[in-house]
């Protein structure tokens, strides 16, 4: 009996070692103040090497230094209507970011640009903690989201994303217009348009990602069509669809056996997290996985290395506004190389109703920490990462 005994409790030990790592997250509420929190961007504001987080909120534009996170103010009441998305990247490599913002908020109109939507590039002060100079750019109403993009020429655009097109309805009518702006030498000067896509409706969310060797970002972005990849390398961009399902937020990611996936928020605000991996032959759509349908107002994803391991798990942010419930945040961790099972963790419960999440790593630990904004809650929290591998 001694072998056997032996034996099991090796494959037993061999089975907990093969299990990924228990996360452990410390919080830590950075504002207590925070308006509604639409849109987190982490960069280096001020060139000290450290990176700091940015905060478009209802009628503010903030970063917040790091360590201190002591919070700097630097636009105002861009338009009369919400602030509602914020890009920041060191665009010229002097160490510094650039930002622009997104604004005039207002998602029942569809029609009039003079009374929706609104995007302005940043003219940085000499002090970078004093307001910035908004410079106003082109836009299309319901202005909802925005990235700086590598361009194949090596420099970066910034590619602004509508919810809905021209008229639009009850999300039918004319597609959501997203252009991608080229920045001139005088950034006050009219800033270069081209079309990246005009066919999706209620587009929610968009992410730049490196899909292949080549310098240039693609895209991925949800919408009421399913889940599209945008790409160039010259001239037009190309899409291709990946998923038939309507979703509101879409990050890219590998699993343990290396193979790409994409997780979304399904549909828009909606209560499902799903998976989806791509096929070997990466033709026709790919197959989905339902991790969770228990959401109550989807409203972020993130995909990161939260554990250590050498793939990816997902985040997943939910506020519950409609229906009212209560919001949290949960990991889900592949346990095979496939991804057909997961490990689901609670983060976070009604401490944060997450308006937007990111990941970064501030403190320069090598592990991933997270950013979370919480509308009702009316806070800014980092959880930071403190999992043992």
């Amino acid at each position: 009996m001694k072998p056997l005994v032996f034996a099991l409790l090796f494959l037993a030990l061999a089975a907990l070692a093969a299990e990924p790592p228990q996360p452990k997250f410390r919080p830590q509420d950075i504002d207590t103040a925070v308006n509604i929190g639409y849109g987190i961007a982490i960069a280096d504001v001020d060139g000290d090497g450290k990176p700091d987080i940015l905060l478009a909120d209802k009628n503010t534009v903030q970063w917040y230094h790091n360590p201190s996170w002591k919070k700097h103010i630097i636009a105002e009441n861009l338009t009369p209507q919400d602030h509602v998305c914020i890009a920041a990247q060191d665009i010229d490599g002097d160490g510094k970011c650039e930002i622009a913002v997104g604004a005039g908020w207002n998602p029942g109109e569809t029609s009039d640009t003079n009374k929706s939507g609104a995007v302005f590039y940043l003219l940085a002060a000499k002090d970078r903690t004093q307001k910035w100079e908004p410079v106003k750019l082109h836009h299309e109403p319901t202005v909802h989201r925005m990235h700086w993009v590598k361009a194949p020429s090596g420099k970066w655009d910034l590619i602004v994303k509508p919810l809905h097109g021209r008229g639009n309805k009850n999300n039918a009518g004319e597609g959501s217009k997203v252009y991608a702006y080229t920045m001139p030498a005088n950034p006050k000067d009219p800033w270069k348009l081209s079309l990246v896509s005009d066919f999706s409706h209620a587009s929610h969310n968009f992410h730049p990602i490196n899909w292949d060797a080549d310098p240039e970002h693609e895209l991925v972005t949800g919408a009421k069509e399913g889940v599209f990849w945008f790409g160039r390398s010259t001239g037009d961009w190309k899409k291709k669809q990946f998923t038939d399902q309507w979703a509101g937020e879409v990050r890219d990611g590998k699993l343990p056996g290396g193979t790409r996936f994409l997780a979304t928020v399904e549909p828009m605000h909606g209560n499902t997290s799903a998976i989806y991996t791509q096929p070997a032959n990466n033709k026709g759509l790919w197959p989905r996985l339902v991790l969770d349908d228990t959401l109550k107002d989807g409203h972020a994803v993130v995909v990161a290395d939260f554990l250590g391991i050498g793939s990816d798990q997902v985040v997943v942010g939910w506020r519950a506004m409609n229906p009212k419930g209560v919001p949290g945040v949960r990991l889900f961790t592949p346990l095979d190389k496939d991804g057909k099972q997961w490990r689901k963790t609670d983060l976070s419960a009604d401490e944060v109703a997450i308006e937007d999440a990111k990941a970064a790593d501030l403190n320069a630990d090598g592990k991933p920490d997270l950013i979370l904004a919480g509308r009702a809650t009316k806070n800014l929290r980092v959880l930071w990462n403190e999992t043992r591998n």
